[in-house]
C-alpha cells in the first residue's frame, strides 16, 4: 500500500490504514549504552594500542568491552558483544587481540586494530572464569563454572582438548613457559597439574581447606603461590624431575613403609596431605615452602604478578590492594648476609668469655626473605578487580576496577626506601557511583536527567556525553522545570532539591515530606506539581519567583499551597491531563482518585495484591494503567473506576510504567531485567526489549515518543530508539518462537560418539544452531552432488540414445557459484563452515552422508586441494564412525585408496612445509649475520642456563667428594 493510505501521522507510534482493519506498529531498537564506566562480573586488563603500553585499559561492560584512555578519560574503542554479559578479558601476549570470555560460555577473540571480533568458540556451558594465553599466544586455556577446562588453538581457530577432573568452577589456569603442563585451580579445593603432551592430570594437591581462588607461578616458574578463602597466602616449591636427574641429585631416604619410587610426603599441621602421590613416573614435585599472612581476613578475590614476576599482588573484599615484591636471589643471599652479621655480632656480644674466636652462628632462611612487603594500596571504594604492568622506568603502575562503577590507577616505586601509592588518574565523569532511580527528559527531547544516590547528571541524548554533575542526596524521583533550565529532584529524606542547569548550583532545598518522596507530578498547566510521600500526605505546589540574595534578578522557588492527608503511605502521584483528577497509589494496594479543586474522593481502583508501585494517565485521560508489585498491570477506565484488563506482564515486580505520548501505548519495566510494550487498547504484547543484565528501576519516554532511556541495578544506562520499520504482531511472535526453538536446540542433550557415555563429552565443541545449520548446509550440498551426479549420468544415456549432444539443464545454485562442478560445490561448502565449528558439525551430521563424504575426500585430495582441512575432516570422520566405516565391504576400496593419497599428499605438504622453515631460517642467519644483533634474545639465556647447570654440577661434586 502507498502512504496516501495511511491516516495517523507517525509521532503517536501507530500507523492506522484506511481500510479500519489494520493496525501497524513501529519497532523500537537498542540505540546505546551510556552511563557504565565498568560492569562488575569481569576483570580490568591493560592493553597496548598506537604501541603504547600503560595508557590503555579495557573493561567490561555489560555485553560490551570498552577500551579507556587513561590519561584523558576518554572511550576510545568499544567491542560490540551480542547479548551475553562480559565474564573475563585477556589480552594476547602480542597486544594484538584480546581474548573475551562470555556467560553462556562463548569465548571471541577481538582484533584491538580493527575492533572486530572474528573468531568465536563454543564449548563451555557456563560462565568463562578463566582464559590465558600460552607464552607464544598460539594456545588459549579456558576455565568456565562448569568445571572443564579447554585448551583451543587460536591459530588454527578450534579446540584441541577438554581437561575434566574438578568438581567444581575452575578460577585460574596457566600455562607453563619452558614445559608443555598447565595448572588448574579450582572451587572443589584442588589444585590439579596437566600434561598436554598426553592431556592427562598427573597431580593433584589438596593441601587446601578451602576453595583455591587464584594462583600465580613465580621464581622461573620454581614457586606456586596460591590464595584460598582464609588470610593465608600458600607457597609451593616446585621440582622437575628431569632437571633432578641432570644434577644427579642423589635419592633421598624411603621410610620403611613406602613402596617403591614413592617418596615420604610431610603433612602439613592441619592433617589433611599436601599432594596425593602415586607410584606413576611423575614429572615434578610439590612441596609447600611456608605462608604468607595478608592483612585482610576475607578471602581472596584475586591473585595476580605482573609480567617480570617480580611484583605480586592481592587483595580480598575490601578496597585494599597487598603488594609484594619477590626478592632476586643475589637479594636473598644480601639480606642472609646481613642477617647472619647481625646475629654473630649479638652472639659476640651475649658470649660470656671475651675472646675473638668464630662463634658458630646458624640463620635460617624464611619465606619471608623471599617475599617481602612492600606496601598497600588504599582505593576509593571496593575493589572487584586489578591489573599491574611494570614500566621500563622501573615504575609499577596498577589500575582497579572498582565496586562504585570507577576506574582508577595509581603509581608506585617498589625500589623506594619506603614505597607510596600515588593516584595517578581517575575515570569518574561517564557513570553514577550507584543504581540510577530517576530519569526525565527534556521537553525538547534534547536533555536526559539521571540521578542516583549521590549526584544528578545531565546527558546530552544525541552525544551521551555528561554534561553537567551536580551533588544530591538519595533522590527517588525528577522532572525537568518547564523552559529546561531548572531542575526539581525528590530525596529519600523528603526534601525536594532545585538545581540551576546553567550554574550546576542547588538553588534552594525544601522539607518537603517527613518520609522518603516516592513521586513527583508536574501538573499540566505547567504552574505547579505535586508530591507524594512515606508521611501519608500528598502536597501542592506552586513555582515562584522570588528575590535571590546573592543577585540582582529574581531566581526560581516552590511554595506549598495544600496538603492533602491519607491513611496509608503514598507510593505514586498522577495527574490527568485535563488536570480535573489526581491518582494516588497507597500502601493498601489500592489506587484512589481524587478531584484536584475540591480534593474530595472520586473512585478507588482495588484489585492488586500488592502495592501499586508506578502508574500512568494515558494523554485522553480515558485509561490508567497501573503497575504491581504483583507483577501485573491492570488497565482502568476512568469514567467509572472498571478495570478493562488485567495482564500478566513481568515475572517479577514491574517498577516502572509509562504511556507514549499521544498514543495508547505504554512500556513498563521490571525486575526481571526486560522492559515491555504493550496496546492498551488491544491488550496486547508489542515488543519485549532485552538488554539490560540486572534488574531494572525506572525508564522514560521522550515527550516525542521517538526515544525510550531505562536505567538498571546493572550500572548501565541503555536508549533505545523508535524506527520507521513497522512491526507486525504475527511476525513477532514468530520470531520469539524461532529464539525460543534455537534457545532449546543449545540445551538438548550433546550428540554421543560411539563408545562414550551421555555427558562424557571429551570434544571441545558444544552443539549450537550455527553448527546444526553447518550439518544441513553439508547434507543439502551432498543431496545435490546426488542429484546432478544422477542428472549427468541420464544426460549421457539421453545424448547416446539421440546420437547427437542435448544442452544439459545447469543447477542455478551451482551457476551462482560461477558454474562449478557438484563435487566443487560440497568444497566449497566445507570451506565455508567456521574452524571453531567444523568437529561439531560433523559430530551431528547423519551416517548416511559419510560414504559420499568418503568418496569424495579421495577425489579432493588426489588433486591436492585443502589437503589440511580435508585430512582434519576425515580422520574426525574415521574416528567418531570408525566401527561402522570398518564393517561396511563397500567402503574398504575406498578407505584404501585414500590410505594411499593421503599418506603421499600429506608427505608433499611436510616436505614443503620443511622447505619454506629452511629458508626462513637462512635468511634469519643471512640477517643476523649482516646486522650482527641476534634476533632473538633467547639464545643468551640458553647459554646462561647452561653455564647455571655446571655450576650446579661442580658445586654437587664439591659436597659429595
Amino acid at each position: 500500500m502507498d502512504n496516501a493510505r495511511f491516516s495517523s501521522c507517525l509521532t503517536c507510534g501507530t500507523r492506522h490504514y484506511d481500510m479500519g482493519l489494520t493496525k501497524q506498529y513501529l519497532r523500537y531498537v537498542a540505540s546505546a549504552v551510556f552511563g557504565l564506566i565498568g560492569s562488575q562480573k569481569g576483570n580490568i586488563v591493560f592493553v597496548t594500542l598506537r604501541g603504547e603500553k600503560g595508557r590503555y585499559v579495557a573493561v567490561p561492560a555489560c555485553e560490551h568491552v570498552f577500551i579507556w584512555d587513561l590519561r584523558k578519560g576518554e572511550k576510545i574503542l568499544i567491542l560490540q558483544g551480542l547479548k551475553q554479559e562480559v565474564t573475563c578479558l585477556c589480552p594476547s601476549p602480542d597486544g594484538l587481540h584480546l581474548a573475551v570470555g562470555y556467560e553462556d560460555g562463548s569465548i571471541r577473540i577481538f582484533s584491538l586494530l580493527s575492533g572486530e571480533g572474528n573468531v568465536t568458540f563454543n564449548g563451555h556451558k557456563a560462565a568463562i572464569t578463566s582464559l590465558k594465553y600460552d607464552q607464544l599466544g598460539g594456545r588459549l586455556a579456558s576455565g568456565s563454572k562448569d568445571t572443564d577446562t579447554i585448551v583451543w588453538d587460536v591459530i588454527n581457530e578450534s579446540g584441541l582438548y577438554r581437561l575434566k577432573g574438578h568438581k567444581d568452577a575452575v578460577t585460574q589456569a596457566l600455562f607453563l613457559r619452558e614445559k608443555n603442563l598447565l595448572v588448574t585451580s579450582g572451587k572443589d579445593t584442588l589444585v590439579k597439574w596437566w600434561d598436554l603432551d598426553t592431556q592427562h592430570c598427573f597431580k593433584t594437591m589438596v593441601g587446601h581447606r578451602t576453595e583455591v581462588w587464584g594462583l600465580v607461578l613465580v621464581s622461573e616458574e620454581k614457586r606456586l603461590i596460591t590464595g584460598s578463602s582464609d588470610s593465608e597466602l600458600r607457597a609451593w616449591d616446585i621440582a622437575y624431575l628431569q632437571e633432578m636427574d641432570d644434577l644427579e641429585e642423589p635419592e633421598p631416604k624411603k621410610s620403611r613403609g613406602s613402596p617403591p619410587g614413592i617418596q615420604d610426603t610431610p603433612e602439613p599441621r592441619d592433617g589433611t596431605p599436601e599432594t596425593d602421590e602415586t607410584p606413576e613416573d611423575r614429572i615434578l614435585t610439590c612441596r609447600k615452602a611456608g605462608s604468607i599472612m595478608r592483612e585482610g581476613r576475607d578471602r581472596v578475590v584475586n591473585l595476580a604478578v605482573d609480567r617480570t614476576g617480580r611484583i605480586l599482588a592481592c587483595h580480598g573484599t575490601d578496597s585494599v590492594l597487598e603488594v609484594f615484591c619477590i626478592l632476586s636471589k643475589a637479594e636473598v643471599q644480601k639480606k642472609m648476609d646481613k642477617k647472619m652479621k647481625k646475629a654473630r655480632k649479638k652472639a659476640k656480644l651475649n658470649s660470656s668469655k671475651g675472646e675473638e674466636e668464630d662463634l658458630e652462628v646458624s640463620v635460617e632462611m624464611t619465606l619471608q626473605d623471599e617475599i617481602q612487603r612492600v606496601t598497600n594500596i588504599k582505593t576509593s571504594a571496593k575493589i572487584k578487580s586489578f591489573d599491574l604492568i611494570h614500566s621500563p622506568q622501573g615504575e609499577l603502575k596498577a589500575v582497579f576496577l572498582l565496586q562504585n562503577n570507577l576506574v582508577e590507577s595509581y603509581s608506585l616505586s617498589p625500589s623506594a626506601p619506603a614505597p607510596q601509592a600515588v593516584r595517578a588518574s581517575r575515570i569518574t565523569i561517564g557513570g553514577h557511583r550507584s543504581d540510577v532511580r530517576t530519569l526525565s527528559f527534556s521537553s525538547d527531547n534534547i536533555a536526559i536527567l539521571s540521578a542516583a544516590a549521590e549526584s544528578v547528571k545531565i546527558w546530552n541524548r544525541a552525544t551521551l556525553q555528561c554534561i553537567r554533575t551536580m551533588t544530591c542526596e538519595y533522590a527517588l524521583c525528577s522532572f525537568f522545570v518547564p523552559g529546561d533550565r531548572q531542575v526539581v529532584v525528590g530525596t529519600k529524606t523528603g526534601k525536594l532539591q532545585l538545581y540551576d542547569l546553567a550554574s550546576g548550583n542547588l538553588l534552594e532545598t525544601v522539607d518537603a515530606h517527613d518520609g522518603a518522596l516516592w513521586s513527583l507530578s508536574l501538573s499540566p498547566d505547567q504552574r505547579g506539581f505535586v508530591t507524594g510521600g512515606a508521611d501519608k500526605s500528598v502536597k501542592f505546589w506552586d513555582f515562584e519567583l522570588v528575590k535571590d540574595e546573592n543577585s540582582t534578578q529574581k531566581r526560581l522557588s516552590v511554595k506549598q499551597t495544600r496538603t492533602l492527608q491519607l491513611d496509608e503511605d503514598v507510593l505514586c502521584v498522577s495527574y490527568s491531563p485535563n488536570q480535573k483528577l489526581l491518582a494516588v497509589s497507597l500502601l493498601d494496594c489500592t489506587v484512589k482518585i481524587f478531584y484536584v479543586d475540591t480534593l474530595k474522593f472520586f473512585l478507588s481502583l482495588y484489585g492488586h495484591k500488592l502495592p501499586v508501585i508506578c502508574m500512568d494517565i494515558s494523554y485522553d485521560g480515558t485509561l490508567i494503567a497501573t503497575g504491581s508489585a504483583d507483577r501485573n498491570v491492570k488497565i482502568w477506565g476512568l469514567d467509572f473506576g472498571d478495570c478493562h484488563k488485567s495482564l500478566f506482564a513481568h515475572d517479577d515486580s514491574v517498577m516502572y510504567l509509562q504511556f507514549v505520548p499521544k498514543s495508547h501505548l505504554f512500556f513498563t519495566a521490571g525486575k526481571d531485567h526486560k522492559i515491555k510494550q504493550w496496546d492498551a487498547d488491544k491488550f496486547e504484547h508489542i515488543q519485549t526489549l532485552e538488554g539490560h543484565h540486572q534488574e531494572i528501576w525506572c525508564l522514560a519516554v521522550s515527550p516525542s515518543g521517538d526515544y525510550v532511556v531505562s536505567s538498571s541495578h546493572d550500572k548501565s544506562l541503555r536508549l533505545w530508539e523508535r524506527t520507521r520499520e513497522p512491526l507486525i504482531l504475527e511476525e513477532e511472535r514468530e520470531m520469539q518462537r524461532e529464539a525460543e526453538y534455537e534457545e532449546s536446540v543449545a540445551k538438548e542433550d550433546q550428540p554421543v560418539v560411539p563408545g562414550e557415555t551421555q555427558g562424557d563429552n571429551y570434544f571441545t565443541g558444544k552443539k549450537t544452531i550455527e553448527t546444526v545449520k553447518a550439518a544441513e548446509r553439508i547434507m543439502e550440498a551432498v543431496e545435490l552432488y546426488r542429484e546432478e551426479t544422477a542428472k549427468m549420468k541420464e544426460h549421457k544415456a539421453i545424448c547416446k540414445a539421440a546420437g547427437k549432444e542435448v544442452p544439459l539443464p545447469i543447477n542455478p545454485i551451482l551457476m551462482a557459484y560461477g558454474n562449478i562442478s557438484p563435487s566443487a560445490y560440497v568444497l566449497e561448502i566445507f570451506k565455508g563452515i567456521k574452524s571453531s565449528e567444523l568437529e561439531e558439525s560433523l559430530l551431528v551430521l547423519p551416517f548416511s552422508y559419510v560414504p559420499d563424504v568418503l568418496k569424495l575426500f579421495n577425489e579432493f585430495i588426489q588433486l591436492g586441494s585443502d589437503i589440511e582441512l580435508l585430512c582434519r575432516c576425515l580422520f574426525f570422520l574415521l574416528r567418531i564412525h570408525f566401527g561402522q566405516i570398518t564393517s561396511n565391504q563397500m567402503l574398504v576400496p575406498v578407505i584404501e585408496k585414500l590410505k594411499e593419497t593421503t599418506i603421499s599428499k600429506v608427505s608433499q605438504v611436510r616436505d614443503v612445509i620443511g622447505f619454506n622453515m629452511a629458508g626462513l631460517e637462512y635468511l634469519k642467519r643471512e640477517c643476523e649475520a649482516k646486522s650482527e644483533v641476534m634476533f632473538f634474545a633467547d639464545a643468551t639465556s640458553h647459554l646462561e642456563e647452561k653455564k647455571r647447570k655446571r655450576k650446579k654440577r661442580e658445586k654437587l661434586i664439591l659436597t659429595y667428594t
